[in-house]
């Protein structure tokens, strides 16, 4: 995107920014995962354009996010806004430097992304019995039997896998999960190989407390912090807290989604992810680096609301804008 491109208040100025005030026990730079295109557009009730998707990737690259997950190749039947995966993927065959990867939920997925030349995939589980059910129509247990080929054969083909664990902290049908449970499951997904978990606060109702609580059991039980990312919803705004509680315990990956889009399509109560400008503001005011050009991103999610059709609920982006 140019400097043409940007608007005058995304692209902000020196009071558009806060003032960087370094706190002590936080990492230097954190890395941003971002699934705006994937997670966030897959919970849309049209089907954006996959011009538009293209479109939208790029623009997240360019903006300076390293990591951006394109799409998912789950079948059309479950999540129809995302059919178009193999009509992507190719569009973006232009990015240099920038990790494209994908979520496959089985062999057949995992077959249709090897055959697109795709280098980082990843497999969606769930901590809880009821949400496996709901989203996989298995249990726990058999829905790590299907990911284990899976995560065998793209780890012989050299691609990185990460696990993606649900229900980390409640379920909408079990309530509050014990850490015991989830440290099982995250066990069982790095013991099949997964290079990266991301833990998932699907419905949003995790606090600071609970969130060092599961990072204490996971360290205990033998499981890197290097090897953990975080995925927080806002459902009740502790989005930002809970990061910042991560952060403090040597977590460096954070999920976010640009302008605060998705929720979850299989738990009606799972509202918007972290926005990842909130996550970029308040990282930039802690002195934590991220690479990420905030004027371009708050340019990125105003272009994709406009095309959604609604303002982003992202507080930085109104800020920024103007948009109340």
């Amino acid at each position: 995107m140019s400097d043409a491109q940007r608007t005058p208040e995304a692209a902000g100025g020196p009071d558009a920014l806060p003032m960087a005030v370094p706190a002590e026990g936080l990492p230097p730079r954190v890395r941003i995962y971002e699934v705006g295109a994937r997670d966030g557009l897959q919970n849309e009730s049209a089907v954006v354009p996959v011009e538009v998707k293209a479109e939208f990737v790029h623009r997240l690259a360019d903006a300076g996010l390293t990591t951006v997950e394109a799409t998912s190749f789950v079948h059309p039947k479950w999540v129809p806004q995302l059919a178009d995966a193999a009509e992507l993927f190719p569009m973006l065959h232009d990015i240099r430097g920038v990790a494209l990867p994908v979520l496959v939920p089985n062999e057949r997925g995992l077959d249709r992304a090897l055959g697109l030349g795709v280098r980082s995939v990843a497999v969606f589980g769930s901590a809880t019995e009821s949400f496996a059910k709901a989203n996989l129509n298995r249990t726990v247990d058999e829905s790590l039997a299907m990911f284990a080929p899976v995560v065998a054969r793209a780890k012989e083909r050299g691609l990185r896998v990460r696990g993606y664990l649900s229900m980390c902290f409640g379920d909408p049908w079990e309530g509050p999960v014990p850490v015991p449970r989830v440290v099982r499951v995250a066990k069982a997904l790095r013991d099949l190989g997964c290079d990266e978990l991301s833990l998932g606060d699907t419905i949003g109702v995790a606090t600071p407390g609970h969130v060092r609580a599961l990072l204490a059991g996971l360290a205990g039980a033998g499981v890197p912090v290097d090897a953990l990312g975080v995925h927080f919803h806002d459902t009740y705004g502790q989005a930002l807290a809970n990061t910042l509680a991560a952060l403090q315990h040597g977590v460096t990956t954070v999920d976010a989604s640009a302008g605060g889009l998705g929720g979850c399509p299989f738990a009606k109560s799972a509202t918007g992810n972290l926005a990842t400008e909130d996550l970029v503001w308040m990282l930039r005011g802690l002195g934590v680096e991220t690479g990420v050009d905030l004027g371009r991103l708050v340019a990125t999610s105003t272009w994709m609301a406009d095309r959604l059709g609604r303002p982003s609920p992202s507080r930085t982006v109104r800020a920024l804008t103007h948009k109340g």
